[in-house]
């Protein structure tokens, strides 16, 4: 089952990339007593998530946090080593990094999408959301194949 809108996030363990290396999180206590954006992307250095959807968070973050957001998360199936190498490579550094290694988050959610035919595997689906004080307030999934809705300005267009 899909998260809708009004729904709690599912506990599940992320990963949080930092300096100093890997930090467990859990997810429900994360993303509690704040109001965050968080967009999830198929893999670091992929294509489209590395010429369009990491970068305008990054371009928006002021904006974002201007409308009342607290933190910008990103979240993706890869491991918090590379998320840390691809936070460094595209300057992120307002942009946090959580790691579902595993995609127990993704696939919590509801939101996987299967990568086989390109050798990913099971990735997470390509969104974005406003999580308040660990409830579901905007929700924005893609199509396959689409980046629209996902984007940062779709998200900063809606708050």
């Amino acid at each position: 089952m899909t998260i809708n809108v009004g729904d709690k996030l599912p506990k599940t363990t992320l990963v949080k990339a930092t300096d100093a290396g890997p930090e467990a999180v859990d997810s429900q206590n994360y993303f509690a007593g704040r109001r965050v954006a968080l967009f999830a992307v198929p893999g670091a250095f992929t294509p489209t998530c590395s010429a369009k959807h990491l970068p305008g968070f990054v371009e928006k973050a002021e904006d974002l946090k201007a409308k009342g957001i607290d933190e910008i998360v990103c979240t993706s199936v890869n491991d918090p080593f590379v998320l840390g190498a691809w936070s460094k490579s595209a300057d992120a550094a307002d942009v946090t990094m959580l790691a579902d290694g595993n995609g127990d988050f993704a696939e919590a959610l509801g939101l996987t999408m299967d990568g086989s035919k390109f050798g990913m595997g099971k990735r997470s689906q390509r969104y974005s959301m406003i999580v308040n004080d660990g409830v579901v307030e905007q929700l924005n999934v893609e199509a396959p194949g689409e980046f629209k809705v996902s984007s940062a300005e779709h998200l900063l267009g809606n708050l």
